[in-house]
C-alpha cells in the first residue's frame, strides 16, 4: 500500500509559479514510478510529468516542457512539480499518482495509487 498526500495548489496569474509537493508513505518509495496527472473539468485526465527509474529519469510533455520541473527527495519520500510561467490553460486539478514499477507508465490506468488532487487556477 501506499499512500499519497498532495498540497501546494492555488491560485496564480499567468506568468507566475506554484510548487506542488507529494508527500508518499508505505511502501518503498525508491522503487515506485510516480507521475504528476491533472484534469480540468470535462476532460480527460492527462499525464504531465513524470519520473521513473529509481527517480534517474524523467519525462514532461510537450507542453509544459521548459515551464515545469518535475523532482523528487528520497529522504522526505517527497516528489514536487515545480510550475514556472504558467499559463491559463494550465488550470486543472493536479493528481500525483504511483505504481510499483521502475518504468515509464504514461497512462492513468497503469497507476494504482493517487493522491486526493489539488486545484491549481491560473488566471490571466
Amino acid at each position: 500500500q501506499v499512500q499519497l498526500v498532495e498540497s501546494g495548489g492555488g491560485s496564480a496569474q499567468a506568468g507566475g509559479s506554484l510548487r506542488l509537493s507529494c508527500a508518499a508513505s508505505g511502501n518503498t518509495y525508491s522503487r515506485l514510478s510516480m507521475g504528476w496527472f491533472r484534469q480540468a473539468p470535462g476532460k480527460e485526465r492527462e499525464g504531465v510529468a513524470y519520473i521513473y527509474d529509481g527517480g534517474g529519469r524523467r519525462y514532461l510533455i510537450d507542453s509544459v516542457k521548459g515551464r515545469f520541473t518535475i523532482s523528487q527527495d528520497n529522504a522526505k519520500n517527497t516528489m514536487y512539480l515545480q510550475m514556472d510561467n504558467l499559463k491559463p490553460e494550465d488550470t486543472a486539478m493536479y493528481y500525483c499518482a504511483a505504481e510499483p514499477n521502475r518504468w515509464l507508465l504514461l497512462r492513468p490506468d497503469q497507476y494504482t495509487y493517487w493522491g486526493q488532487g489539488t486545484q491549481v487556477t491560473v488566471s490571466s
